[in-house]
């Protein structure tokens, strides 16, 4: 994907990004919570545009040596392309130099395709959290990787 950028995201990326994260998870986030990742002082997020619209996204915290991958997603029409892997790597990358060593993520135990691309990223599911989600109730997968 030649045309693909990443870019911090910013407020004018929000309805895009809404509008993906609608679709992908069953409890998707607020507006204010994209707000909150855009100016925390400990947050970091990312889009990746393709052809000049949001097409993906990553959003992070980090404090100290540790960081929490808190959303990832990208637009089903262009899933499976590279572009989860393009913004984990530039995630990856800033978080190294915000002195970040390890990072930490939960994921659905049923969202094999997800924990599948995780894995392949590095990361290992460290332990379980019962019934961490609802719409479905379900356990959530601590993963937790090497940077």
């Amino acid at each position: 994907m030649s045309e693909l950028t990443v870019r911090d995201m910013q407020e004018r990326d929000i309805p895009a990004v809404l509008a993906i994260e609608k679709i992908s998870f069953s409890n998707p986030r607020s507006e204010q919570a994209f707000l909150d990742e855009i100016y925390g002082k400990y947050a970091f997020s990312k889009v990746a545009l393709y052809e000049g619209k949001v097409v993906g996204y990553i959003c992070a915290h980090y404090m100290l040596h540790e960081a929490h991958i808190l959303d990832l997603a990208v637009h089903p029409d262009l899933r499976r392309r590279g572009i989860a892997t393009i913004l984990m790597k530039e995630a990856a990358r800033e978080l190294k130099k915000r002195g970040c060593v390890f990072a930490y993520l939960k994921v659905r135990a049923s969202d094999a395709g997800a924990k599948s691309f995780y894995e392949l990223s590095g990361f290992k599911v460290a332990t379980v959290r019962k019934k961490y989600y609802d719409n479905p109730e379900e356990d959530a997968l601590m993963m937790m990787g090497r940077l």
